[in-house]
């Protein structure tokens, strides 16, 4: 993994990279550190805990290590001034305003300017190898849950199914969580981003799991709505309605398609029967992050092209009764999709 290159190509100039996300896409390094990239060099800046790590996961990389006396803007300095380079672009949403100010006053007469969005642009286009990381991380997903079922019953908390969750995952192989995993039983369900508490499971009720593993640090997501014991017929109205949203909007994905018109597949079906009841965008783009471009909402003009990888996840929240998610990961190919996950969305009763 070294895109260094790549990115040069693509942007013209010094850079300071200070996102580990970004660090890692562009040389494979996992550590704490930042980046420097210019026309003619590629530095690494970390400390004496990753030393050996940087020179085993980066070789084609440079390497400096900050000492007592030498910071990571000492570092920066000399390597800008042995260049005669005057402008250095920095990654002005991740650096906070403290290390801006200690820069800026050590690069006296360095113009600081915000980069563009080059490394987004390049990661939302994924690889063969990016598929296949994401990919792993998705069986490792769905088999974690479809270990998980067998030991949900009525009694235990949301937060023993978390555990029971994240437990399951971890023994699959997951370098961990891809994001706090979202428990949510009965009425807790109308919460999109509910957070695990102490309430008990309780038969007659719609749980939903919102859960992801990581590998090689790329991320799954995956939502499934399961019934315990025997639901009503409003809660199974409520399944059904979200099941054919999210099987039409998936059936859609292809090369082409705009993410704003894939939303409204979902969107307008679901608004007939529950207005106001699907209130988030119906997926955005996974990767090194769980939340990255491209964003499949209402507002969002992007064409899906091959390499894209997105969630499909429409919902329906209804205060005081519950609510239901259904959400697969999927990958956009030359002529269609790739679903990737293997558990059932035909509602699953424990």
């Amino acid at each position: 993994m070294y895109r260094v290159d790549e990115f040069r190509r693509r942007f013209k100039g010094a850079a300071l990279i200070t996102d580990e996300k970004n660090i890692y896409y562009l040389t494979g390094f996992t550590g704490e550190g930042s980046l420097v990239i210019t026309p003619s060099r590629a530095l690494i800046i970390t400390d004496f805990r990753y030393v050996e790590q940087c020179q085993r996961q980066a070789p084609e990389t440079e390497m400096s290590c900050v000492q007592a006396n030498l910071t990571r803007d000492d570092i920066v300095k000399k390597v800008l001034i042995d260049e005669g380079i005057s402008e250095l672009f920095i990654e002005d949403n991740v650096l906070t305003v403290q290390a801006y100010n200690r820069l800026s006053q050590k690069l006296e007469g360095v113009k600081l300017s915000p980069i563009d969005d080059t490394c987004r642009k390049m990661r939302v286009v994924k690889s063969e190898e990016e598929l296949g990381y994401i990919a792993k991380a998705l069986s490792i997903t769905c088999q974690a849950f479809e270990n998980m079922l067998g030991q949900l019953k009525p009694g235990i908390t949301e937060k023993h199914a978390r555990a029971i969750l994240e437990h399951e995952m971890a023994l699959c192989g997951s370098e961990g969580n891809a994001f706090d995993t979202i428990v949510a039983s009965g009425a807790n369900g109308s919460l999109p981003h509910a957070v695990p508490s102490d309430k008990i499971i309780q038969s007659g009720e719609l749980f939903t799991f919102d859960f992801g593993a990581t590998w090689k640090g790329y991320c799954a997501d995956m939502t499934r709505t399961v019934a315990v014991g025997n639901i009503s017929d409003d809660l199974k109205k409520i399944y059904d309605a979200v099941y054919t949203a999210h099987m039409s909007a998936l059936e859609a994905v292809k090369p082409g398609m705009v993410c704003k018109d894939l939303d409204a597949i979902a969107r307008n079906y679901l608004e007939d029967i529950y207005p106001g009841a699907f209130g988030h965008s119906l997926g955005h783009g996974v990767g090194l992050n769980i939340h990255e471009s491209p964003a499949v909402s209402w507002r969002s003009d992007t064409v899906l092209e091959p390499g894209h990888v997105i969630t499909i996840e429409p919902g329906v929240y209804l205060p005081g009764l519950g609510g239901c998610r259904i959400e697969d990961t999927v990958f956009v190919t030359q002529d269609g999709y790739r679903d990737v996950c293997t558990v059932s969305k035909q509602l699953l009763v424990v």
